[in-house]
């Protein structure tokens, strides 16, 4: 009588003509259309949401860079800064060029105490700076030999 039991117990299941859900018989006669139509639908979601020249990368988020070195559009904003410096101009004697002094504060290692360097940069001048005139630099690419800075604006002018 147990073993009748246990019998029904353990064949209950196995005896219907479905194939089970884990069983190989029932991947092949289940239809793909169901899990197919997802993803078509998924795809052409994803599809609608981009924009041509866009790809999935930009689709996060606007203020993310997906490539670093890509420099188009809006993300040419989001290259690191030039460098920008405020100095003196010490010479004016070239056409366009002017010599700018740039004076900077640094700690001495052993003695602490801070001492003044001075730097040279060379630097385009549309702007029409003379000597003494308090001017702001900003690096751009090579100009010529030694030229790799350019004027943006002049803070101070000299006094006569």
């Amino acid at each position: 009588m147990a073993e009748e039991n246990l019998e029904d117990t353990i064949g209950a299941g196995t005896e219907t003509d479905a194939p089970q859900a884990d069983s190989p018989a029932a991947e092949e006669d289940a239809p793909q259309s169901e899990s197919s139509a997802a993803a078509e639908e998924d795809a052409a979601r994803v599809a609608e949401a981009t924009t041509s020249g866009e790809n999935l990368a930009h689709g996060v988020d606007a203020s993310i860079d997906s490539q670093p070195g890509n420099a188009s559009g809006t993300e040419a904003g989001k290259r690191n800064r030039r460098a920008e410096k405020v100095g003196i101009v010490a010479s004016d004697k070239m056409t366009k060029t002017v010599v700018v002094r740039v004076d900077r504060k640094v700690r001495h290692p052993k003695y602490r105490r801070y001492i003044r360097r001075t730097s040279k940069f060379m630097a385009h001048d549309e702007t029409g700076a003379t000597v003494g005139d308090k001017v702001r630099i900003i690096e751009t690419r090579p100009l010529s030999a030694r030229k790799r800075w350019r004027v943006i604006e002049i803070v101070q002018k000299a006094e006569k």
